[in-house]
């Protein structure tokens, strides 16, 4: 009865913490660990297992021998001993079985102990691990012997620009190529929220001045214009494009004089402003601009950028209507399909210039790394605040964490099943429990013989 209410209350916190556990299947599902095919395999090595059933055997054999002999008191007391050992090693290969299975598989009360009480143990094995063994304030002792100052010394010392190439060569090819649409579409939703939440001018004129002084403005027209002509071939897109013309011609309409807007409203009768036609006309400047290096629209916006940093700096009027604009534009469809085809087209940049020889965004990345990793071989200081910080961050995470440990141990036992457990138990104990098996036939015969031995010396007196 008290070992079905501790189940019970055992299931009910496991319930209560992951509705997840509650469904059956997956608690019952085997431990990673262990294919079906070691969960029923022979447990501890059949060396081991043979010694202990060699020595009962001999005990027996022993036994049977000198039966005959048993009425000489040197037969008498060898009997002893043997009779003796025999009871000892059954005794023992009993408990070492109890604590496995049911010996024989007969119902015995109190037998197969681990796989009967292994969610008790899971529990309890999660509880001591986590509030005796790896306590917040061991794991803060031990952070806090750990020297990171030394350890970035080191490595900043070591470090060479041909490993900070290499590393750097191989990591963005990795994320170039790895970057599966899911993850784009979500980085693309996350910079948009970002943009959203925070000024748009310091962060705009820094970018542009940077990209200017390595001239990667030149680059960004050209992928950025081309990949919006490309884009006006996607009915979506266009359809789309097509909406925010209208509305834009429509809110033009509403703010002129009854004049404009009748020659506007014949214009628009005898074709002459037509959707079809602005988007044509769209499309073909967004291609000339892609294609032209001397492109009046890509001279102007060059001497635009020249001028961009410092008025974004300087002018609040400026700074406010830009968010203004990115608000209005981050709030309609379309922005996040121009943000999505500016990404692919990033990408398609990145990868091109990772297969040149003399890649630039490489270079550009080395340089910097190679510039930190002097400062940080050089400046004491700085790397006392970097292990500073780290070893707070750490803690931080202990702190927030460490009552998930109990319950990420208790989880990983209850992962392995009661046949894992008890797999696992024998895989690293089954030898030892073996060699108990033979301790008690050995001291089981030598307690049986002193007592012998006791009770002829009483005859004896």
């Amino acid at each position: 009865m008290a070992r079905s209410r501790t189940g019970a209350c055992l299931e009910w916190r496991r319930s209560a913490r992951d509705p997840h556990l509650a469904a059956g299947p997956q608690r019952d599902r085997p431990h990673p660990r262990f294919s079906a095919g070691a969960l029923v395999s022979d447990g501890p090595p059949r060396r081991q297992r043979r010694l202990a059933l060699g020595v009962l055997l001999a005990a027996a054999v022993l036994a049977v021998a000198v039966f005959p002999l048993r009425g000489t008191w040197w037969g008498g007391w060898i009997l002893a001993i043997a009779e003796a050992g025999i009871v000892g090693g059954l005794a023992d290969w009993f408990a070492v079985t109890a604590i496995f299975r049911r010996p024989l598989g007969l119902p015995i009360p109190h037998t197969a102990l681990i796989p009967a009480n292994w969610e008790l143990m899971a529990a309890r094995v999660g509880t001591m691990v986590g509030s005796r063994v790896l306590t917040k304030e061991y794991v803060a002792q031990e952070i806090a012997r750990v020297d990171v100052a030394s350890l970035i010394a080191r490595a900043a010392e070591r470090l060479t620009s041909r490993d900070l190439d290499v590393a750097t060569r191989e990591l963005a090819r990795w994320l170039a190529a790895e970057l599966s649409p899911k993850a784009a579409g979500d980085l693309v939703t996350r910079l948009r929220d970002l943009l959203l939440d925070r000024p748009l001018s310091p962060m705009l004129a820094a970018a542009v001045q940077m990209a200017h002084r390595h001239g990667w403005d030149q680059r960004a027209v050209t992928a950025l214009t081309g990949s919006l002509a490309e884009a006006f071939d996607r009915p979506a897109f266009r359809s789309t494009v097509g909406e925010l013309v209208d509305d834009l011609l429509t809110r033009y309409r509403e703010r002129m004089g009854v004049y404009p807007r009748f020659w506007i409203g014949v214009a628009s009768l005898l074709g002459l402003i037509d959707r079809e036609r602005v988007l044509s006309a769209l499309q073909a400047g967004l291609r000339q601009v892609a294609q032209e290096p001397d492109h009046p629209v890509r001279q102007r916006l060059t001497e635009t950028m020249d001028e961009l940093p410092g008025r974004l700096r300087a002018d609040s009027g400026l700074a406010a209507r830009i968010e203004a604009a990115k608000r209005d534009f981050l709030s309609t469809p379309i922005a996040t399909r121009v943000v999505e085809d500016a990404a692919a087209a990033l990408h398609r940049i990145l990868l091109a210039d990772l297969e040149r020889p003399r890649s630039e965004v490489r270079v550009w990345i080395v340089e910097r790394l190679e510039r930190a990793r002097r400062a940080l071989a050089a400046d004491e200081d700085l790397r006392q605040q970097l292990d500073r910080w780290a070893k707070a961050r750490v803690l931080e995470m202990v702190e927030r964490h460490h009552q998930r440990l109990a319950e990420f141990i208790e989880n990983g036992v209850l992962a392995l099943g009661p046949e894992g457990a008890v797999r696992l138990i024998e895989e690293h104990a089954g030898d030892d429990l073996q060699y108990i098996r033979v301790n008690g036939t050995v001291v089981g015969g030598l307690a049986g013989g002193l007592l012998y031995a006791v009770h002829l010396l009483l005859r004896l007196i």
